[in-house]
């Protein structure tokens, strides 16, 4: 059996080093993130789509890194989304779903099975369907059905293309009635995220927040508990860590998680090196303020570490990205500490080889 990478904390992060190891320069995409939700803003003009009632709401189909725009878009839009916006990941729609229901078939590909199935179940239902992506067969099929397409950048692994998936899935609801226009303060993340990728870049201090928590984390496999709305970007670093840093990761959300893990922790340490990380954000409810911090102290004895991580900004767009980019940063220096690149992701394609009968 071949050796397992192991963590140091002694290795570099500054660009140079990183750049040893992150073959791909998945890097660059990651503090491209700024730009990237301008480049998003645009080509979702770029579609020229009208304005349209949608009284079933919004689903956002799709899978992985493709399918987190809808989740995170969601949470963006908190209390001011006037109706239902969810997703779908798996091969098929809500029994729920009717025509009055707009579907955004979200893959990065257009490859996608799950997703196809999806948008082949919308146009059964006679739902409205829009399709986001780089192109591949969704792209082909929605063409020639006269669906719109939201083109994406191509040459991104899927879970870099977070901000057009997400800008995507925030416009598309804006469009159909779901909630309203966010292109104001998209702007303004988009300028807040610039400041953030100086603080936490590969140029940003050695004991800045991005790499002290990548440093602090290494030999452990990460636990997340977000709340409301950053329950879905506890899902988010999560999946980074699992398709970056190639390690087992887990999220849960807030309250929930005392009436449940918690009692799991209790015999942690006994398993292997478990490190509890806790969001705290402008808009997180006082209770769970309190459970943030008693939990803290209640899992600390079992812990390899205990983190509280607070997102950054004003608008719940900026606090929504600031922790994305944040989590992409730490996963990708965790990946370096480790010594792995983190762009391949060979099981991932492994099995869909398989599932495709090519091996």
């Amino acid at each position: 059996m071949a050796a397992s990478p192991s963590s140091t904390t002694e290795q570099g992060l500054d660009a140079a080093s990183i750049a040893m190891i992150d073959t791909s320069d998945l890097l660059a995409d990651i503090v491209g993130l700024p730009e990237q939700v301008r480049d998003a803003m645009w080509k979702v003009e770029s579609a020229q789509l009208s304005p349209w009632d949608s009284p079933g709401g919004l689903i956002v189909a799709g899978m992985g890194g493709s399918g987190m725009g809808g989740l995170l878009a969601r949470a963006m839009l908190g209390d001011h989304a006037s109706r239902p916006i969810l997703s779908a990941r798996t091969y098929g729609l809500p029994a729920w779903t009717t025509p009055d229901t707009t579907v955004l078939c979200a893959s990065y590909s257009g490859n996608t099975e799950e997703t196809l199935a999806c948008y082949e179940a919308a146009g059964a239902l006679g739902a409205r369907r829009v399709a986001v992506t780089s192109g591949g067969r969704l792209a082909e099929l929605a063409r020639a059905d006269g669906v719109p397409v939201i083109p994406v950048a191509g040459g991104f692994q899927p879970r870099a293309a977070v901000a057009y998936m997400t800008v995507a899935a925030l416009e598309v609801a804006g469009l159909c009635g779901a909630g309203p226009r966010m292109g104001a303060e998209l702007d303004v993340a988009a300028d807040h995220l610039e400041q953030l990728v100086v603080e936490w870049g590969a140029d940003g201090a050695e004991d800045c927040e991005s790499k002290a928590l990548a440093r602090a984390l290494a030999g452990s496999v990460p636990v997340i508990a977000g709340s409301g709305l950053t329950e879905p970007i506890a899902y988010r670093w999560k999946t980074q860590f699992n398709e970056n840093a190639k390690i087992p990761a887990f999220s849960h959300e807030l309250p929930e998680l005392d009436h449940n893990e918690i009692v799991g922790w209790q015999g942690a340490s006994s398993f292997g090196r478990f490190a509890a990380v806790f969001f705290d954000d402008a808009d997180t409810h006082p209770r769970v303020k309190e459970r943030i911090a008693l939990t803290r102290e209640l899992v600390a004895e079992q812990a390899s570490s205990t983190h509280v991580v607070a997102s950054r900004g004003v608008t719940a767009v900026e606090r929504v990205f600031s922790l994305v980019l944040l989590g992409d940063l730490v996963s990708l220096y965790s990946a370096v500490l480790r010594g792995v690149d983190p762009t391949p992701v060979d099981v991932i394609e492994g099995l869909k080889g398989r599932l495709a009968g090519e091996g």
